[in-house]
């Protein structure tokens, strides 16, 4: 149990580590490609109203305040490389500029702005150069300019971010891998201090219970039957119950506990559990109804599996209503599947969630001898062992069912 909080721990805590990663992550990139996009459209815009000429920056004319376009110096005309392609009102290409630029030609610009003005937009990214489409009273004129550099920039700086989020990614996990055991430390200590008193108390009580149980019978022989020592047996036996059950499930909680594995007849184990109880449920008019198929096999604990069914069946018969039934299904899909289900009136009461949390009662208004709430984290823990999973659920017909799922 242990190595399955501390497992749990890494991985969530892991989980949640990624998470914020990939949303900085996601972040920077969102943030560094608008940042490029509103950097390129300021240069575009700039050349757009100046007939396909970037403005000189002088005295006369300085650049734009630093705040609002920091990049765009007096030298930005000299360092920035465009191109421009012209349009007549009737829509037809009547020059390409590209003075400014020397890896585009003019059939290549004429090119490009064809598929600029095919896409409908009027802003976008051709290659590697940003254009942006302008209307004029002589006709459209479409500016291109080279963000090559400017991307791969960006894209150099989200690959250095990116190896920076998964090296402190690494390191981080391996901190919570070792920390981990510190963390469950407190949580361990209590377990163990649980088991020990489990221990303690099955030692203690073990030899009082025989002891008790030994002079009943010799009681019995003197006075002959009486109600009261047979309540007292009762009571005796149902504490030996509950001590025994304890023990059994402290052992299954435990990691390294093996169980003996080997083929057997899963059919035979359900058809042989359901025919013990078939007597009990009939004369408490709470019939039956199984279908199993047959020549199902399994390989696994058979006792164990048997007493998963017999703890199902035995639940099954105490809460059921009156006059109600039980059905117990037996069918391989990919593996083996036991569903049991029982009518039940306050279905919708019932928290699923909590079924199988230890001394936990469906019912809290019904009492049952023998019944300590219990029987269903033992069936869970004999399930997880073979590496299955056993389930709660409402067919939402009054009835509620379990399912396990054998692998």
């Amino acid at each position: 149990m242990i190595y399955k909080l501390r497992r749990r721990l890494i991985w969530i805590s892991g989980l949640s580590v990624v998470l914020v990663f990939i949303i900085i992550y996601a972040g920077i990139s969102v943030l560094s490609a608008n940042r490029l996009n509103n950097m390129m459209d300021m240069l575009t815009d700039g050349i757009s109203p100046s007939d396909g000429r970037f403005p000189i920056f002088n005295e006369k004319n300085p650049p734009p305040p630093s705040g609002f376009a920091p990049f765009i110096t007096e030298e930005t005309p000299f360092s920035t490389r465009f191109f421009t392609v012209r349009y007549d009102l009737s829509g037809r290409v009547i020059a390409a500029d590209v003075e400014f630029i020397a890896s585009v030609t003019d059939e290549t610009a004429r090119e490009y702005a064809e598929q600029a003005v095919r896409s409908g937009k009027e802003r976008g990214w051709i290659e590697g150069y940003r254009y942006k489409i302008s209307d004029t009273h002589r006709g459209r004129i479409v500016v291109f300019v080279d963000g090559t550099m400017n991307r791969s920039f960006t894209r150099t700086l989200l690959l250095v971010v990116g190896i920076v989020l998964l090296c402190s990614l690494a390191l981080i996990l391996v901190l919570i891998i070792l920390f981990s055991k510190r963390g469950v430390k407190p949580i361990a200590e209590s377990y163990e201090k649980q088991k020990q008193f489990i221990t303690d108390v099955n030692h203690e009580l073990k030899t009082p219970l025989t002891l008790i149980l030994a002079n009943l019978d010799i009681i019995e022989a003197d006075i002959g039957k009486n109600e009261w020592v047979d309540d007292i047996r009762a009571e005796g036996k149902r504490m030996n119950a509950l001590v025994k059950q304890l023990v059994m499930l402290t052992r299954m909680d435990e990691e390294k506990t093996e169980i003996n594995v080997s083929a057997f007849s899963l059919s035979d184990a359900v058809n042989d559990t359901v025919s013990e109880f078939r007597t009990l449920a009939e004369e408490r008019r709470k019939p039956i109804y199984a279908d199993v198929r047959p020549g199902v096999t399994y390989t696994g604990d058979e006792a164990g599996i048997r007493r998963v069914i017999s703890i199902l069946l035995d639940n099954a018969l105490k809460y059921c209503d009156e006059d109600g039934n039980i059905s117990l299904s037996l069918s391989v899909k990919r593996h083996p599947v036991i569903r049991m289900e029982n009518t039940f009136a306050e279905v919708d009461n019932i928290e699923l969630d909590k079924l199988f949390d230890r001394f936990y009662r469906a019912d809290k208004a019904r009492t049952f001898t023998g019944c300590f709430g219990i029987g269903l984290s033992i069936a869970k823990a004999i399930v997880e062992k073979h590496h299955g999973e056993i389930r709660a659920y409402k067919t939402g017909q009054g009835r509620i069912g379990f399912r396990v799922a054998l692998k």
